[in-house]
């Protein structure tokens, strides 16, 4: 996904084509669904805006930018609100917690962007990206109670499965690649991000009328 600008062309062009599916399945079967439905055509957006990146060589330029926007204040937001319009009414109050560190660590990581200077750098086949994040331990644990967490609360099996394919990648990701975290497990989460597709057909035949 992230190892050079051809595979995060392909990659990002075939997870952007999943999500217009599963927008186009959750218009149908469930409109509640439709902003976590929108969630691989983001990310797959996301992948091919780093192979804009990749073509700069890194830098500062304004695909490095857009880049860490989607990334950083925007993804710990989209999720959890996402999870909350689609999760039944029970798990709605459970939510409130990764609802309301994404928003906090959604603002932080705002005020960052807004008041520094975001750097890409080629790293071997890998992208890492430099912001110069204080108390980043606490942002980042944050920001996976805010995206991991809603998916592992919502009550939903297939968005719970989401959850912990994308835990399992943080947690592989965060081992092999310590200084281009952000980077690899935005791609993972973004291969993973094609379960909804299955998560969305499954409910829309739960909620198809019984023929008589």
């Amino acid at each position: 996904m992230c190892w050079s600008a051809t595979a995060d062309l392909v990659a990002g062009g075939a997870i952007a084509a999943v999500g217009v599916a599963c927008v186009a399945r959750a218009a149908r079967t469930r409109r509640r669904a439709l902003p976590l439905a929108a969630l691989p055509l983001l990310l797959g957006a996301h992948q091919l805006i780093e192979a804009l990146v990749w073509h700069a060589g890194g830098g500062t330029g304004p695909a490095t930018l857009a880049w860490a926007v989607i990334a950083l204040p925007l993804l710990p937001l989209w999720v959890p609100v996402g999870v909350c319009c689609a999760a039944p009414r029970g798990a709605r109050r459970r939510l409130a917690l990764p609802l309301a560190s994404g928003v906090v660590t959604s603002a932080v990581l705002a005020h960052l962007l807004a008041t520094s200077t975001v750097t890409a750098e080629v790293r071997g086949h890998t992208m890492g990206y430099a912001i110069g994040l204080p108390h980043a331990p606490w942002l980042l644990a944050g920001y996976l109670l805010a995206t991991i967490g809603a998916l592992l609360l919502s009550g939903e099996p297939g968005l719970v499965l989401l959850g912990v394919l994308a835990g399992a990648g943080a947690a592989l990701c965060a081992a092999l690649w310590r200084w281009e975290f952000i980077s690899t497990w935005c791609a993972c989460a973004a291969v993973c991000s094609v379960v909804l597709y299955g998560w969305l057909r499954g409910a829309g035949r739960t909620r198809r009328p019984a023929l008589s």
